[in-house]
């Protein structure tokens, strides 16, 4: 039984899953992975069902909220809805006037978290190379793709919450990078900060759509083909650092909805060839504030457990 401490960690795991989440490239997937939370978090989510509906019928409230392992559902996005909350108008700015000094922090982030993800799997065979293989492959050709244009509908809206929180539960692949490629980032963190509940009820349906589908199907995985799987997520994590490299140089640019001039196309360049103060000394800082802090996170959770 979790006591009170538990929930509350548990929401601190919470809220760093949901500033993981908030910046295009990087996955709260991957912070609920290596604090040992993300089986878990797929196994509860996917009993929200209609077995949990007939429970809640025929047994009472009690029992469907054992069920569904409620505490820990609370908790987490508890701390999710916090951090997104608070955090969407620090990560804008943080993006905008810090971008090579945050993405370093990430990739470091990243670079520690293959190596712990990695590490779980007891034998590396032909098979989970393979695997990891086709999942770094399958997240570099996401992270080059080009943007699309948003139609503004609320269908689309629907949609994109849809297929990003199936990325945001994959470590590795960013659910705000994929907004991004859908062209609903923007919308839909500027709907967040400007408190827009049509967009932001939408979405959240979408998500929630998404969420319940895809998590079945992970969750199958895991219990068939656990360690190809971790192998499989961690070529995610591999992939996914083309994206979070700091230094890049922007190819076109495109007018938003707010008609700001933002970059459209990128490619990354070495830091010697970028253009302006490439800040080095603090890139690499930041990079081994990241690695340092999920190492350190990971032998937290360890002690825990």
């Amino acid at each position: 039984m979790r006591n009170l401490k538990d929930y509350i960690l548990l929401s601190l795991k919470g809220i760093a899953m949901g500033a993981a989440d908030v910046v295009p490239g990087v996955s709260g997937g991957t912070i609920a992975f290596i604090t040992g939370i993300y089986e878990e978090l797929l196994e509860t989510i996917n009993s929200v069902n209609f077995s949990a509906l007939k429970k809640l019928k025929s047994e009472g409230l009690k029992s469907f909220w054992n069920h569904i392992n409620g505490n820990f559902l609370v908790a987490i996005f508890f701390g999710i809805g916090i951090s997104i909350i608070s955090l969407a108008k620090l990560i804008t700015y943080l993006l905008e006037h810090h971008s090579i000094l945050l993405w370093s922090f990430f990739f470091g982030l990243i670079i520690s978290s293959i190596y712990l993800v990695g590490k779980t799997i007891k034998k590396w065979e032909l098979t989970k190379i393979l695997g990891l293989l086709v999942g770094a492959g399958v997240a570099y050709y996401i992270t080059i793709l080009p943007p699309m244009e948003n139609p503004n509908a609320l269908w689309y809206v629907f949609l994109s919450g849809a297929i990003a929180i199936c990325a945001m539960i994959l470590p590795g692949i960013s659910g705000s990078f994929i907004l991004l490629l859908l062209g609903s980032y923007e919308m839909v963190l500027g709907a967040i900060k400007d408190v827009k509940l049509a967009i932001i009820g939408v979405f959240a349906v979408g998500c929630i759509t998404g969420l319940l589908s895809f998590s079945k199907l992970l969750n199958w995985m895991f219990k068939k083909y656990h360690d190809l799987t971790i192998a499989i997520l961690t070529g995610f994590l591999v992939g996914s650092l083309n994206k979070i490299w700091p230094w890049k140089e922007t190819l076109s640019n495109r007018t938003n909805s707010h008609g700001e001039v933002v970059p459209f196309m990128q490619e990354n360049i070495s830091p010697s060839n970028f253009k302006g103060e490439n800040n080095l000394i603090l890139a690499i800082l930041m990079a081994i504030v990241g690695l340092v802090l999920i190492i350190g996170l990971e032998r937290f959770a360890s002690k825990s457990k």
